[in-house]
């Protein structure tokens, strides 16, 4: 397992940009989607780049309230079905089940959302998890 980041929602990525860089974060990498209305901005300090944060930007989005701000923790996993299944071993709702063989979502018991991806390529579908409807929002 590495952890990989954590995401906050932003309303204006150029001030938090900015805050960033005043703070000694610096950006990594930028992805825009057109179709999703979004991008993604990822910083870490200098020479840290395995602890960053995702800033993502929701291009519609007018503000954020009640800590809707704050998104997920993400870490790869060695193999998503078998992290998945020993949580569901375990009593943990499978929020967004890795029906792609690469990313699922739970929560923990206070509701923070963590991401998991597959490390590497995506791992092929199967079932149950192929089928598996979302649980619950992540």
């Amino acid at each position: 397992m590495k952890y990989l980041h954590t995401m906050i929602r932003v309303s204006d990525p150029d001030e938090t940009i900015r805050f960033f860089n005043l703070v000694g974060l610096r950006e990594l990498r930028r992805q825009d989607s057109e179709a999703g209305r979004f991008s993604l901005i990822f910083l870490a300090a200098p020479g840290d780049d395995d602890a960053q944060v995702e800033l993502t930007h929701n291009w519609d989005e007018k503000g954020y309230e009640g800590g809707r701000n704050f998104g997920h923790l993400a870490y790869s996993v060695e193999n998503i079905y078998e992290t998945c299944q020993r949580l569901m071993d375990n009593g943990i709702l499978i929020n967004r089940p890795p029906r792609d063989g690469h990313m699922a979502f739970v929560r923990t018991p206070d509701g923070i959302s963590i991401e998991l991806l597959q490390q590497g390529d995506k791992l092929p579908a199967q079932e149950p998890w192929a089928s598996m409807e979302n649980e619950g929002t992540w």
